[in-house]
């Protein structure tokens, strides 16, 4: 049986550790360049599994990671940041790593193969019809990730696969599948490598368009971030300052009488009568900072 790519030998591994190590960095950096390019042909299956995401989230449903081994890393890396950086509470995203929490000090082999772990992880996080369920496997095979979106299938939730291999038994069971092509590895099977750089890039894709669905970025800002240290304080200030046209100084005065809220502080700016309105506003318009301020100017203007 022929092996998957994922682990097929790359064309230029042959001889590699007898090459200078500055031809060695060379080859990897190529290879990592050669995964990257890989999310592009499956940007019409990340698009379609955004739009499903984002209407799950909307309505109040989860975004739930089932991952294991550097596809678990991955996962984690993009999860975690959804909170601070778009607004996500994150009681809202669910994490299942193969290993649970000891993985992330100590990342053995054996807990990916435990597919009835994952169906408990599952059911023990309550999914159902509202919630949607995103596995990630380079093989597409591992059966921890094949639990757990057997499991959520049964449970109503809608199921995303992302794995790296053609024809990987994970997208016979997900409604939506998200093959990465990547080539295979300089170091055969270590799907850490450009298997792993195209899943993060993926999964980041994906959780962008997400967020701008949900209306969380505008013109390229983050409108609706957790500002929870000095950083981000001043960035929310910034973007106030940069979208609303007023000075920072204004631009912190008016993120205090919002509570924080970056998109109700731009709408203070551009007169808003008080927060409760803009909230109003923001509630209105599904949360999307541009409807709600053509209508906050298309109101004043009637009033003209």
């Amino acid at each position: 049986m022929a092996p998957t790519r994922t682990e097929a030998v790359h064309k230029d591994a042959g001889g590699i550790d007898a090459q200078a190590p500055e031809s060695v960095l060379r080859l990897l950096a190529a290879a990592q360049v050669e995964a990257a390019g890989a999310v592009h042909a499956a940007i019409p299956a990340i698009a379609e599994a955004a739009a499903k995401i984002a209407e799950r989230l909307a309505a109040g449903g989860r975004l739930v990671y089932a991952a294991a081994g550097s596809s678990g890393l991955m996962a984690l890396a993009d999860a975690l940041e959804l909170p601070g950086t778009f607004g996500i509470p994150r009681d809202r995203v669910v994490i299942l790593l193969a290993g649970g929490t000891d993985s992330l000090v100590n990342l053995t082999g054996a807990p990916e193969d435990d597919a009835g772990q994952a169906m408990k992880e599952v059911a023990a996080a309550e999914l159902n019809a509202g919630d949607c369920l995103i596995a990630i496997s380079a093989s597409g095979s591992t059966p921890f990730a094949i639990g757990a979106l057997n499991q959520a299938r049964r449970r109503g939730a809608a199921t995303i696969a992302v794995a790296n291999n053609a024809g990987a038994p994970m997208f016979d069971i997900a409604e939506i599948s998200v093959l990465l092509a990547t080539p295979p590895e300089v170091v055969a099977g270590s799907t850490r490598m450009g298997a792993g750089t195209a899943q993060k890039i993926a999964l980041n894709m994906m959780s962008t368009l997400v967020a701008i669905h949900l209306g969380h970025v505008h013109d390229g800002y983050m409108v609706n971030l957790h500002a929870d240290n000095i950083k981000l304080h001043e960035r929310a200030a910034r973007i106030v300052s940069a979208i609303a046209g007023c000075d920072t100084a204004t631009a912190k005065t008016l993120l205090e009488r919002s509570g924080g809220s970056v998109k109700v502080a731009i709408l203070l700016a551009s007169g808003a009568a008080s927060p409760e309105a803009a909230n109003q506003l923001l509630d209105g318009a599904g949360q999307k900072l541009r409807s709600a301020l053509s209508k906050l100017e298309g109101s004043r203007g009637s009033h003209q």
